[in-house]
């Protein structure tokens, strides 16, 4: 898993406190890197504006996004994400507190591999990073080259 990263698309600071502190509980030792709203994500993906020189070849073994966000939302990041060959294929986990019928349908239909409802008690927040970071970054297999 070394050179395994997540790249987290999350605006809310007190979200992603909570992500950093279930990861390193969890002893997820994939570099965690933080993104905080929509465009910065399509930035840091496609080497652009205040990412401009980053090794756009270097991507994300997986992507945990939030769909309620500034600038651009995350069904926007998804589509994009999807539209481009270079990152068509980087598993993306919508990671949100809806759970209306109508933005999951709207995930799945834009691509992402798995939409999961934000657990508000830290516990539950802790034990369903260890199962996402488990599932994503141990068991499951991505294409060769993707990372």
């Amino acid at each position: 898993m070394d050179n395994k990263f997540i790249l987290l698309v999350e605006d809310n600071p007190d979200d992603e406190l909570l992500a950093k502190r279930a990861l390193k509980k969890n002893s997820i030792s994939s570099e965690l890197v933080v993104v905080r709203d929509g465009q910065e994500a399509i930035e840091y993906l496609f080497s652009e504006g205040q990412y401009d020189g980053r090794d756009a070849s270097v991507l994300p073994y997986v992507i945990f996004l939030d769909l309620k966000l500034p600038k651009l939302d995350g069904i926007d990041v998804l589509k994009r994400i999807r539209a481009d060959g270079r990152t068509s294929m980087i598993p993306v986990v919508v990671l949100t507190s809806s759970n209306e019928e109508s933005d999951i349908i709207n995930c799945y239909k834009y691509g992402a591999n798995s939409f999961i409802c934000k657990p508000v008690d830290f516990e539950q927040f802790v034990e369903a990073s260890r199962q996402m970071g488990a599932y994503w970054l141990s068991l499951n297999i991505t294409p060769v080259g993707l990372n």
